[in-house]
């Protein structure tokens, strides 16, 4: 059965769409058939990062709610140029994203009118299916709305980013306990942008104690995710850098606790 991961943060700006699309490439190079899904709808960008060029894509997200076409419709095969070197037709791996609409019309159609949750919740499950996928990660909106909830009510394995920040910290403890009343199977958290110099150790030490729950791996801040501007894959670019290292470490420990 197919593992559904959920990369969450409370506030915007901690990395998250970034981490979602490198972690999922590297699951899919692991050799699985990996989904990533922007429901991100207010204000998408994870295909920038996977430098998927929107106007080839006759459908999104947003048209699949709008009952335009089949969610199968709106999900591409970006395998080769995320990963490359894969074997023609083969099954695995393999790497898709469903997008949603960059278009101010859609987007404000949205923010109007909302649409049908359980629509995306039956959506989900049919991608699931029609693809084979072995994971689905979902980029979820920051902040905690009736969409996040469900994303986050049907995950196996919920990532939360979270910077070294007070504010951070704070507004991620409603997420934790929101997480804890649904009794999400696995919870895992990732600080992002860890600066050069701090003490990790009291990072760890107040995280796993505030929220009871561990922190899976510690991303440090770096001036190459500054220069790259997400046009890419922070993975394929620093393959031995320690961001990259530490996005190793958390998609292995999300494929070993699936075995």
């Amino acid at each position: 059965m197919a593992k559904i991961i959920s990369t969450h943060s409370f506030r915007g700006g901690t990395g998250k769409s970034n981490t979602t699309a490198n972690l999922a490439t590297l699951i899919a190079k692991a050799g699985y058939r990996v989904g990533v899904i922007d429901t991100d709808i207010q204000s998408p960008g994870i295909h920038v990062v996977f430098q998927f060029d929107q106007k080839k894509a006759k459908y999104s997200l947003n048209d699949y709610l709008w009952g335009r076409c089949s969610i199968r419709d709106a999900a591409y095969d970006i395998t080769e140029q995320c990963i490359g070197n894969v074997v023609p037709d083969a099954e695995r791996p393999r790497l898709y994203i469903i997008p949603s609409s960059l278009n101010s019309g859609e987007i404000a159609r949205i923010l109007r009118e909302g649409y049908d949750v359980a629509k995306l919740n039956d959506g989900l499950q049919e991608l699931i299916s029609a693809l084979d996928l072995d994971y689905l990660l979902i980029d979820t909106h920051p902040g905690v709305n009736e969409e996040t909830l469900l994303s986050i009510a049907i995950s196996d394995v919920l990532v939360l980013i979270l910077r070294p920040d007070n504010q951070d910290f704070q507004g991620t403890a409603v997420t934790v306990e929101l997480a804890r009343r649904l009794d999400i199977p696995e919870l895992l958290v990732v600080v992002n942008k860890v600066p050069e110099g701090v003490d990790e150790n009291l990072i760890i030490e107040q995280v796993e104690n505030g929220y009871q729950a561990e922190v899976a791996v510690m991303l440090p801040l770096n001036n190459e995710m500054s220069r790259l501007g997400s046009c890419g894959l922070f993975t394929n670019h620093y393959p031995d850098h320690p961001f990259t290292q530490g996005l190793k470490t958390l998609a292995e420990r999300i494929i070993k606790s699936q075995k």
